[in-house]
């Protein structure tokens, strides 16, 4: 007995819901990519803050703070120059994102017409291929996605941790 488009029409069904889902993954990413950029302008700031420290009075005091803002100055430039070089990495990762939502949800939604049309007629292998292909899209999508927002992430805990050495020492 051969699988009718009928018998599979929920598991496309599925996809296509899915799929069409898929399209708002970005904003998983979209707040940790704000964070990330929002905590680097925050540092820089309070770094400027510190710089201009008015309580050193001594010309010892003034050299050893200036020492020690010159040296989190160096890490929170070396912390940005990599995040600069991520940010074209993640601007692409979100159009990536885009198109394996939007080719997935193409696939998906023209194979539950076709299976709506067909709902009778047996199923070929390639469309069981076409719907796992729908499948595999939105598992893309999802790891490009979760991949972008967790190092977005990590950039900011890095800032952060550099903020609160910040704090600490000067």
């Amino acid at each position: 007995m051969s699988i009718s488009w009928g018998d599979f029409q929920a598991i496309i069904q599925l996809s296509a819901g899915l799929n069409v889902a898929i399209l708002s993954f970005v904003d998983i990413s979209i707040p940790a990519i704000k964070e990330r950029r929002r905590v680097f302008t925050k540092a820089r700031q309070e770094l400027e803050i510190y710089r201009a420290n008015p309580h050193k009075i001594t010309t010892e005091d003034k050299e050893a703070h200036a020492g020690m803002v010159g040296e989190i100055d160096r890490q929170l430039f070396d912390l940005w120059r990599n995040t600069s070089e991520f940010e074209t990495v993640e601007d692409s990762m979100i159009k990536t994102t885009g198109v394996f939502g939007f080719i997935g949800a193409i696939l998906s939604i023209s194979l539950l017409w076709y299976s709506g049309l067909h709902y009778d007629d047996p199923i070929r292998i390639i469309g069981e291929i076409l719907t796992l292909l729908s499948f595999f899209s939105l598992a893309a999508a999802f790891f490009v996605n979760f991949l972008t927002a967790s190092k977005a992430a990590h950039y900011t805990k890095c800032c952060n941790d550099l903020r609160q050495k910040m704090r600490q020492k000067l």
